[in-house]
């Protein structure tokens, strides 16, 4: 539980802080808190998964080295699954019962979804993180490589989920990579370049970087999100320790459109195409969202309360829910925080 605390002082203190227009109606309602108990104390806690036909919700508590497997019937762990250096992001393939699990260490490990126990393990560069599902073909593909696996590039390795192996690796001339998101009514994979402060867009049909958008209006570009029906990339930045911004880019020309504050430490983003918004996770404790109204602008909707360095999140318009995963900091126990959408 944590302690009492003048939380509106503080949510108001950062608004200032931010220069946050006129808000509206708070967009979410927590609904569900899970605790994960055993997890030691430490910032970081990366990307979820959903088995929805069995209401389990997959994470990586960092700290932990570890995968939980919740329920969202009970609010229970379900599962610890142990040997893991430092696990990043998973895909379930529920036709399959199958978990695709990046680990830093530089493998990508295939986890049977019944027993969880590892059936496959696909070497790749150290730092495998960030990835992207295309459902079209059945490739994830995967982050990895570049200056913290000691090279001057980084490699988006192409997983085939159906044959469990890896068929291919796209090079990317940067010393690291962030999220990244296939936009499958162009065939294209948009990747974040942080260190370049740029987006590499990649043509899945020939696999190669096809051309380089740069960014102008922010820095530290972590986070991604799209809207297909309206060609608009949501660019989550982390400019300094407080403030950060959502860069929306014209998918059809590569030209920034718009620069929408938020708090920093960004690193998921998703938009809900039911109510056009965009939902952003991020550090200081705050979802911020935003809203696209019919003339194609954006209104703040006001931030929702989540705690300290909850980053990640996912959302699920199946189950209309929204994830955020709370590491163990403090007072803070290990946590994911369930809420659903407010019309």
């Amino acid at each position: 539980m944590r302690p009492p605390g003048n939380r509106s002082s503080l949510l108001l203190l950062a608004l200032e802080l931010l220069g946050h227009p006129t808000l509206a109606q708070q967009p979410l309602a927590l609904v569900q808190t899970i605790e994960m108990t055993e997890v030691p104390t430490g910032p970081y806690a990366d990307h979820m998964a959903l088995d929805l036909d069995g209401r389990r919700l997959f994470t990586t508590p960092q700290a932990n080295r570890a995968i939980d497997v919740l329920s969202l019937d009970t609010g229970t762990v379900l599962r610890t699954v142990r040997g893991f250096g430092n696990p990043h992001a998973i895909l379930y393939r529920a036709d399959r019962n199958l978990l695709f699990v990046t680990d830093g260490k530089g493998v990508v490990k295939v986890l049977d979804g019944s027993s969880y126990r590892t059936i496959r393990s696909i070497p790749l560069e150290l730092n495998a993180d960030s990835t992207a599902y295309d459902a079209r073909t059945g490739y994830l593909y995967v982050g990895n490589g570049g200056a913290e696996a000691g090279r001057d590039y980084s490699l988006v390795s192409i997983i085939d989920t159906a044959r469990e192996t890896k068929i291919g690796d796209i090079r990317v001339d940067a010393g690291s990579l962030e999220s990244m998101v296939v936009d499958a009514a162009s065939d294209r994979l948009y990747v974040n370049l942080p260190d370049k402060n740029a987006i590499a867009i990649v043509d899945l049909g020939k696999r190669n970087v096809q051309t380089i958008w740069p960014l102008a209006l922010a820095t530290r570009n972590e986070a991604f999100a799209l809207d297909a029906d309206h060609h608009a990339l949501f660019v989550g930045c982390n400019e300094g320790d407080v403030r950060g911004s959502i860069v929306i880019v014209d998918t059809t020309s590569g030209k920034e459109l718009e620069k929408l504050p938020i708090g920093s430490w960004v690193d998921s983003m998703f938009y809900d195409g039911r109510r056009h918004r965009i939902y952003a996770s991020t550090g200081i404790g705050e979802v911020f969202t935003y809203e696209r109204r019919s003339d194609g602008s954006y209104r703040a909707l006001e931030p929702v309360d989540t705690a300290v360095m909850a980053r990640t999140s996912l959302f699920s318009p199946e189950l209309d829910r929204l994830f955020v995963m709370v590491p163990h900091l403090g007072w803070t126990p290990a946590e994911v925080l369930v809420f659903k959408p407010v019309d």
